[in-house]
């Protein structure tokens, strides 16, 4: 099969070498960091060659095929080498999804993703043979070794699709398209917005192609680059013949004349993003054809997404919530906004060129005191310091959690939304969440 060659070895590397040994390929996994021991362990039970915290680049440059990790930019000067010898270079999705036949429902969009498509798995898995992969838990590649699903929901980031050739998905979801990493798109969100379009770019007239209609960005996209994809909108604020739209407290949704409503007041989730991710999900969940039944199910005992406005506590009357998942503006807007009390906000960490305009309106009206947790809280402390009496930096979450304690008084909410990735103090967003709750359970 040819040399294939892996950048980066954490769950996505790991998957692929996986999938990679047993369809006959000669592999090789080459990290700039550290691997973590587990992934080590299975690298050397499977007898895959390996390095980290560096790379050799006579071991890389001859390779066929490169897999690189969507961490890594192709600004990088070992990447624009490898493309400047011609060698392939793929993500994950792009290479396992030529070893699967199953049909491939993928989400991307700045914000929702990985509600949406776990609750997708949710619903479908009552009735269906389906995995999820991608951004989430176990990788692709490793389940199209392990467990060939018939059908897989994947979570789909832009880096994942700026490197993708041929990978189409049946039935692909763009929840929304706000700026977002905009250090890896030379600042120019056109980039970034091509960038979640790619999810579209294999498509026929026979997949679909389902998008929030309210989102400006992706109707004016749309309008200017047409795709072959069947359209499918969604939206809360006009009624779509071919989609979803929601008429008073129902989503209606309509597919080759055939209609199913869903009544709202069985969603366990709250806030009108998540009636859009609900919608995304119910369309679907009717294309695959699940009963009506079980989709009225699924949303009644959907438990959400750790990490994702999640409540963890409540103390003295005030409500704790873990909305660490937050790493961009966006997400933060959608959390203050589901705020109905006063709150105590804590927010920081690296930020992406942020522009947090969108918050003040949430800051007079809900906002009390704001905590700022990262390593260079200036930008924070401009914006936001005449807006509020109390405002407060800290590096530590244990801190930041008890100075919200004291801050905070009965009927509040404790509001970890960070709107900035968590790499200066945390190891991810996951790390940031935990150790928010186990701040928190110590009280």
């Amino acid at each position: 099969m040819g040399r294939l060659v892996i950048l980066g070895g954490g769950e996505s590397g790991i998957g692929t070498a996986l999938l990679g040994k047993e369809k006959g390929y000669e592999v090789f996994v080459s990290d700039k960091g550290k691997i973590k021991e587990k992934y080590k362990h299975v690298l050397i039970h499977n007898e895959i060659e390996w390095e980290d915290e560096g790379h050799t680049e006579a071991k890389i440059l001859n390779a066929d095929i490169v897999m690189k990790s969507p961490g890594i930019s192709d600004k990088v000067a070992l990447v624009k080498q490898i493309h400047e010898r011609g060698i392939t270079v793929v993500s994950e999705i792009e290479f396992a999804s030529k070893f699967t036949e199953a049909t491939i429902i993928g989400i991307t969009g700045s914000n929702g993703k990985t509600t949406t498509a776990t609750l997708i798995h949710h619903i479908l898995k009552q009735e269906l043979n389906v995995g999820l992969a991608g951004n989430i838990g176990d990788s692709f590649a490793k389940q199209i070794l392990e467990e060939n699903f018939k059908n897989y929901v994947l979570e789909i980031s832009s880096f994942q699709l700026d490197d993708i050739i041929d990978f189409k998905p049946k039935i692909a979801i763009i929840t929304n398209i706000t700026p977002d990493h905009l250090d890896r798109y030379d600042y120019k969100f056109e980039n970034y917005i091509d960038s979640k379009f790619r999810i579209a770019m294999n498509q026929t007239k026979d997949d679909y192609l389902i998008y929030d209609a309210d989102d400006e960005v992706i109707t004016k996209h749309l309008k200017n680059n047409p795709v072959q994809s069947t359209l499918l909108p969604f939206s809360l604020e006009k009624n779509i013949e071919n989609g979803a739209y929601l008429d008073k407290d129902t989503i209606k949704i309509t597919i080759n004349n055939n209609q199913i409503i869903m009544p709202t007041s069985n969603l366990t989730l709250e806030g009108k993003h998540n009636i859009k991710n609900a919608m995304a999900a119910s369309t679907v969940a009717h294309l695959l054809k699940i009963r009506k039944q079980t989709i009225r199910e699924s949303f009644e005992n959907f438990q959400g997404v750790e990490h994702r406005l999640e409540q963890v506590l409540k103390i003295n009357k005030v409500q704790y919530i873990n909305d660490s998942k937050a790493t961009n503006v966006n997400a933060t807007y959608y959390a203050l906004e589901s705020m109905d009390a006063p709150t105590v906000w804590i927010v920081g960490g690296v930020d992406k060129g942020n522009n947090y305009e969108a918050l003040f309106p949430f800051i007079n009206e809900k906002v009390k005191a704001i905590i700022c947790l990262g390593v260079d809280n200036e930008k924070l402390m401009n914006t936001f310091g005449n807006m509020v009496d109390v405002i407060i930096e800290t590096q530590f979450m244990s801190e930041a959690v008890k100075i919200a304690y004291k801050v905070a008084n009965a009927g509040d909410n404790v509001l970890l939304s960070p709107a900035c990735a968590s790499f200066d103090l945390f190891e991810n967003y996951e790390d940031r969440g935990r150790q928010f709750k186990n701040a928190v359970r110590n009280l």
